[in-house]
C-alpha cells in the first residue's frame, strides 16, 4: 500500500523524516482508508505519537458482546499503520486505545506510536 500511495500521490517520493511519514500517514493513508483525514495527530513525548479519529469506520457498524468488555477493533487499523511505518524504515510499536471525549455518544479511537530508539537518533543525525 506505502509504494502504491507514494507512487500516486507523491510521484515515487518516498518520505525519510519521521514528521513527513506522519503527515502521509494522517492525511494519505487515511485518506484512501477511510475517505477523509484524521481528525488530529499529536505528540505525547518525543517518541511517541497519537493520530485521534472520532468516528473510526471499523469501530462504528461493530457491536461487541458484552463478554469480550472493550474490544477495540481499531487494532486491526494499528496494525496496517504499523505496516506502512515499518515498510518505510520506521520501526514503531503501534497500539489502539479508546478515549471518552467530553460531549460525544461514542469514545474517541487513538492510534498510538511509539518509535524505536534507532529512528529517533535517525532523525537527530538527519537534523531537526
Amino acid at each position: 500500500m506505502l509504494e502504491v500511495l507514494s507512487y500516486r500521490e507523491k510521484g515515487n517520493r518516498r518520505e525519510i523524516r519521521l514528521q513527513g511519514i506522519l503527515q502521509f500517514i494522517n492525511t494519505n493513508v487515511w485518506r484512501c482508508l477511510f475517505g477523509k483525514s484524521a481528525d488530529s495527530l499529536e505528540i505525547y513525548n518525543d517518541d511517541e505519537y497519537v493520530l485521534s479519529d472520532r468516528s473510526l469506520l471499523v469501530n462504528r457498524f461493530i457491536s461487541v458482546p458484552k463478554d469480550l468488555g472493550d474490544l477495540n477493533c481499531a487494532a486491526f487499523v494499528a496494525g496496517v499503520v504499523k505496516g506502512v511505518l515499518e515498510d518505510a524504515g520506521f520501526s514503531a510499536e503501534v497500539s489502539a486505545y479508546y478515549t471518552v471525549a467530553e460531549g460525544q455518544a461514542r469514545p474517541r479511537t487513538n492510534i498510538l506510536m511509539k518509535f524505536a530508539p534507532e529512528v529517533l537518533e535517525r532523525e537527530q543525525r538527519l537534523g531537526v
